[in-house]
């Protein structure tokens, strides 16, 4: 279990890497073994860790493909990410981990947001697009591994959890009472 966060500002400021970083830190039970941030421009995203394929610090969170100009958070597991990862080397793609996170980075560099229709596993991940400022968000088609969000007209945040989701907010939302009612 990892924990991701991060905010994607549309109104031309800087994104709040303070606010991210709040929820990254309330995400730590989901990560205990090492957090991580990455903020630049409208963009701010952090990563709570917990070490389970690849153990070494090259595949620290966020990670980034200067190649590609990508940037990932990404929590779960894809199961087939070896199989996956001997198609994206016949492609030319290379790697400097064994991890499966940058397995979702290299597929989504090859095959875009069709990538996730490849992916055998449980998963919720954000990848951001260093050139075009675009952000893709997805999660595994029964929802297995959580991903919340909120968005106004500045600005879409994401978290794993609700609580983290809320450490951003500059006062407490209304509760809607149907919302609640099928919550759960």
């Amino acid at each position: 279990m990892c924990g991701i966060a991060g905010e994607l500002r549309f109104d031309g400021r800087d994104a709040n890497r303070t606010a991210v970083e709040r929820m990254t830190e309330r995400l730590a039970a989901r990560g205990p073994d090492a957090a991580g941030h990455f903020s630049e421009g409208p963009v701010a995203v952090g990563h709570r860790r917990l070490k389970v394929l690849d153990l070494s610090s090259r595949a620290a969170q966020p990670m980034i493909d200067d190649d590609h100009d990508l940037v990932v958070v990404f929590n779960g597991c894809v199961y087939n990410f070896n199989e996956l990862r001997l198609e994206l080397e016949d492609f030319g793609h290379r790697f400097r981990t064994t991890s499966d996170t940058e397995v979702v980075l290299k597929a989504y560099a090859e095959w875009g947001e069709r990538c996730v229709e490849r992916f055998n596993g449980m998963f919720a991940f954000v990848v951001y697009e260093r050139r075009t400022g675009r952000a893709f968000a997805a999660r595994d088609r029964l929802g297995i591994k959580p991903l919340y969000y909120t968005e106004s007209a500045v600005c879409w945040r994401f978290a794993s959890t609700l609580p983290a989701l809320l450490e951003a907010e500059e006062s407490m939302p209304e509760v809607d009472p149907i919302a609640l009612h099928h919550y759960g």
